[in-house]
């Protein structure tokens, strides 16, 4: 199971968020770049990196952050945050992400998740939907969509995406476990897909037992940030 490192940028600087909230940011010291470096020379080889800005207005702001990480350092960086068209994905990938992070255009736009698919193929996609209380929120978490998590993930998973996050809003940003029963019942349900938790680690011990839950991946970011350690 990948361990994916997190970049939370407001205004160019690392931020975390409480459950989604973005009147309870705490802003970190290290700038974006400092940052990912410090991660490359903790040993983590991949990274997760939002907009926030861009979730929150509908276009990527931060693309000169993202290529400057993938100048500056080897990580793998999928990136998230604003995307809404294929012109998007495009300048995404021109900066250097390997993947691209689809969460609101996904449900807004369901004919451009086959398009984006039919172009680009799934490796390079991931469907990142946020949710809580098992209702998918959009907009950079600011707006609700009445629709459950599971019957989101069937449609999406029908346009061809094999790639998942899924982040339980709740649990995000506040250090208390993730959501394990929540993960645990999406893969019963979908056993297919390759399903990264975020939100809510808090420990090395939370990482193992998402690891027995069989996840491609986990993404961490608040604990890296109150306690800095390194990759085991």
């Amino acid at each position: 199971m990948l361990i994916i490192p997190a970049i939370d940028i407001i205004g160019g600087r690392c931020v975390r968020l409480r459950k989604g909230d973005y009147a309870q940011t705490t802003f970190y010291e290290l700038s974006p770049i400092d940052q990912a470096k410090k991660f490359e020379q903790m040993g983590y080889k991949y990274l997760h990196l939002v907009d926030l800005d861009g979730a929150k207005c509908g276009k990527p702001q931060n693309l000169k952050v993202l290529e400057d990480i993938c100048l500056n350092t080897r990580l793998v960086v999928d990136f998230g945050g604003g995307i809404r068209s294929c012109e998007d994905i495009n300048r995404v990938i021109n900066n250097g992400a390997s993947q691209v992070n689809l969460g609101t255009i996904l449900l807004s736009q369901p004919e451009l998740g086959f398009e984006m698919i039919n172009n680009l193929g799934s490796q390079k996609l991931i469907a990142a939907i946020d949710c809580e209380k098992l209702k998918v929120k959009t907009h950079g978490w600011t707006k609700n969509s009445n629709r459950d998590i599971f019957s989101t993930i069937e449609s999406i998973k029908k346009m061809g995406f094999l790639n998942f996050t899924i982040t339980d809003i709740s649990k995000d940003g506040m250090m208390l476990g993730p959501a394990f029963e929540l993960y645990s019942e999406i893969q019963k349900q979908f056993p297919e897909i390759r399903l990264r938790a975020s939100g809510g680690v808090s420990s090395f011990e939370d990482i193992e037992k998402l690891k027995s839950l069989n996840l491609d991946g986990v993404i961490v970011g608040k604990m890296f940030y109150e306690s800095i350690v390194s990759r085991k």
